[in-house]
């Protein structure tokens, strides 16, 4: 199978994630990039997609993811069959914005016709448990059999 992790970080936190999470699929082929250098015509139905994103500010989505989102926005590509999950990276400190980068990631890919796999990721920063054992743990979770096409 096919993966590609995605980052958007601020202070290299989802990068760290990212590289974990592709560690751990190491059976498939994995490709890591950071969101801002990463072209959307990249996303592709026949590839599985792990968006790894922290929040930043209040609730925005990082510096580096911005240029990801904004290309979506600007091109409106039809997902449709592009499979994905997501890791969100936050702290619940900020209560109303907790985790937002990651569900706007969601939001945006959904709204394009993807389809989100898995249990949503969110991790929080005031826990005790590190963002990359999170992440590691999780992504072992995901239904990887659900995350193929399906035949035509």
């Amino acid at each position: 199978m096919r993966i590609v992790v995605l980052f958007g970080s601020e202070m290299g936190t989802a990068e760290t994630v990212a590289e974990g999470i592709a560690e751990e699929l190491a059976e498939h082929e994995v490709a890591v990039f950071d969101m801002s250098e990463f072209d959307i015509t990249g996303l592709d139905p026949e590839i599985f997609h792990i968006i790894v994103c922290s929040t930043y500010g209040e609730g925005d989505l990082p510096t580096g993811a911005e240029p990801f989102f904004e290309a979506l926005d600007a091109h409106r590509p039809d997902l449709t069959g592009l499979r994905f999950a997501v890791f969100g990276l936050g702290d619940s400190v900020y209560d109303h914005t907790f985790n937002r980068g990651g569900e706007i990631a969601a939001e945006k890919l959904t709204g394009f016709g993807g389809v989100q796999i898995g249990e949503h990721a969110r991790h929080d920063a005031s826990g005790e448990t590190k963002a990359a054992v999170l992440g590691r743990a999780w992504v072992r979770t995901l239904p990887l059999e659900s995350a193929t096409l399906a035949p035509a």
